[in-house]
């Protein structure tokens, strides 16, 4: 998955139905309302609520600005 992917404006996280930001080097989708990353696996995101995991504080302040 690539920034441009037209997929991307359309999928949202699974639990507040907000949009998600690809993180580099696209192997991830983060949501930083939540605080949540969902794993991009052979090319195909995870957005099943139980596949995301919570991100630390330090790593949240790190990943906010690019959001």
């Amino acid at each position: 998955m690539t920034p441009d992917d037209p997929l991307l404006k359309i999928l949202a996280c699974p639990l507040d139905k907000g949009p998600l930001t690809l993180l580099a080097p696209g192997d991830a989708l983060y949501n930083p309302r939540l605080r949540r990353r969902y794993p991009i696996v052979d090319g195909i995101p995870q957005l099943l609520p139980s596949s995301g995991e919570q991100v630390p504080e330090a790593e949240h302040k790190d990943l906010r600005h690019l959001s």
